[in-house]
């Protein structure tokens, strides 16, 4: 009985579904998290009967066809790249990006990756990394007699050096965005690739050519809510319920056909 395996499909739509569900909800407070959505589409028809077939010898037509579907299947799990809050923290290299933008990461390997976390560290050289010890690219480096550690809107980053009066420019951070941000392979980390769907990174500075500004001393948190996701776990269990309701009615149906004598 088909019924079987099609409901086996929306059952098994629906756990892929809790699955993003429990991921956004476990990067609640994971800073500059963007959650994700599961989103489905229906697999192949079998054409019984196909509409506008004839069905006489005077050329009259079945207004509406005979299909069977073949159940649901997740086409993919896109991203929603909104803005989350800010947090403030009072940390100097803590970084709220407001608006379009990444930051640049270079990877060990090379590669360069992109963050919307800016929790910045300082290196035992003085350089500017993440959490995790990935250098920011273009590369930055804070001097370890410098005081006043300032980031301003644009990116501009300077301090105060041993005995001057005034700040001393040390760099600019640049950024990054991307025509289809939802197209970015996630690596981890809070990192995200490049791929051919995202399109190519355009690089910029804060404040200017589409980029949003920074917010020295505030932290993007992730853009979860609560209240929606529960309401999407519930929804999805409902989901699997009637799915599984389906596949015991199905078996009922298949035992009293056995049974007819």
């Amino acid at each position: 009985m088909k019924a079987l395996y099609i409901a086996s499909t929306g059952m098994s739509a629906q756990e892929r579904n809790v699955e993003v569900i429990s991921n956004n909800i476990a990067n609640m407070r994971t800073t500059g998290f963007k959650r994700q959505r599961a989103e489905f589409e229906d697999l192949l028809y079998q054409q019984v009967t196909r509409a506008g077939a004839s069905t006489s010898d005077q050329g009259t037509m079945v207004p509406a066809g005979l299909e069977i579907g073949a159940g649901v299947r997740t086409v993919s799990t896109p991203r929603v790249m909104s803005q989350g809050g800010v947090n403030m923290t009072e940390r100097d290299l803590d970084v709220a990006i407001r608006g379009e933008g990444f930051f640049m990461v270079q990877l060990p390997d090379g590669r360069t990756a992109y963050t919307r976390d800016g929790s910045f560290e300082r290196s035992a050289e003085g350089e500017i990394v993440t959490s995790t010890g990935y250098a920011i690219d273009p590369g930055i480096t804070i001097p370890g007699t410098a005081s006043d550690v300032a980031i301003g809107p644009d990116g501009t980053v300077s301090a105060v050096l041993d005995g001057d009066a005034v700040s001393t420019n040390l760099g600019q951070l640049q950024m990054a965005r991307f025509v289809n941000k939802s197209g970015l392979e996630s690596l981890g980390d809070n990192l995200f690739l490049e791929t051919a769907a995202s399109g190519p990174a355009q690089v910029g500075v804060p404040n200017g050519d589409g980029i949003g500004n920074l917010l020295q001393g505030y932290l993007e948190l992730s853009n979860v809510n609560s209240v929606t996701e529960i309401a999407d776990l519930i929804a999805a269990q409902r989901a699997y319920e009637m799915n599984a309701r389906v596949i015991s009615g199905a078996d009922e149906m298949m035992q009293a056909t056995s049974q007819l004598r």
